[in-house]
């Protein structure tokens, strides 16, 4: 017997984000999503090895990786051959102790992202279409 209960994501804890959600912000990184992307900055939320292999695959189709994670390393959470390529991209920025705080944007476009390092509460907003989960 198979029980295919269907899957249920981690959502940030954000006020808007359904707003953003089936134009925006992305909850896989397949090739669609990759082409929808290509040659822009886009943000990516995780640390575990699924967050790793979607930052390695999205790096050969975008212009930029932001890599938000809220532990303060990846080597925590990561299996170390990924955390091995992420270093090696020279288009993966890998922000640790990190967290979106906020999503702008008009009707369902997202235009920027605000995050906060959790160590010293500097907030940052950047200019990012499309967001990972």
């Amino acid at each position: 017997v198979v029980i295919a209960s269907g899957a249920r994501y981690r959502r940030l804890d954000v006020a808007n984000l359904a707003q953003f959600e089936g134009t925006s912000v992305h909850y896989w990184a397949s090739p669609i999503e990759a082409r929808l992307c290509r040659d822009q900055e886009v943000a990516l939320v995780g640390a575990g090895n699924s967050a790793g292999q979607a930052a390695v695959f999205l790096a050969s189709q975008v212009g930029k990786v932001t890599l938000l994670a809220r532990r303060g390393s990846l080597n925590e959470t990561m299996s170390r051959y990924l955390v091995e390529r992420i270093e090696a991209q020279p288009n993966i920025e890998v922000l640790a102790e990190t967290e979106i705080v906020a999503l702008e944007g008009r009707e369902s476009n997202l235009e920027r992202v605000r995050w906060r390092n959790r160590a010293t509460g500097t907030e940052t907003t950047r200019t990012i279409r499309h967001l990972f989960l």
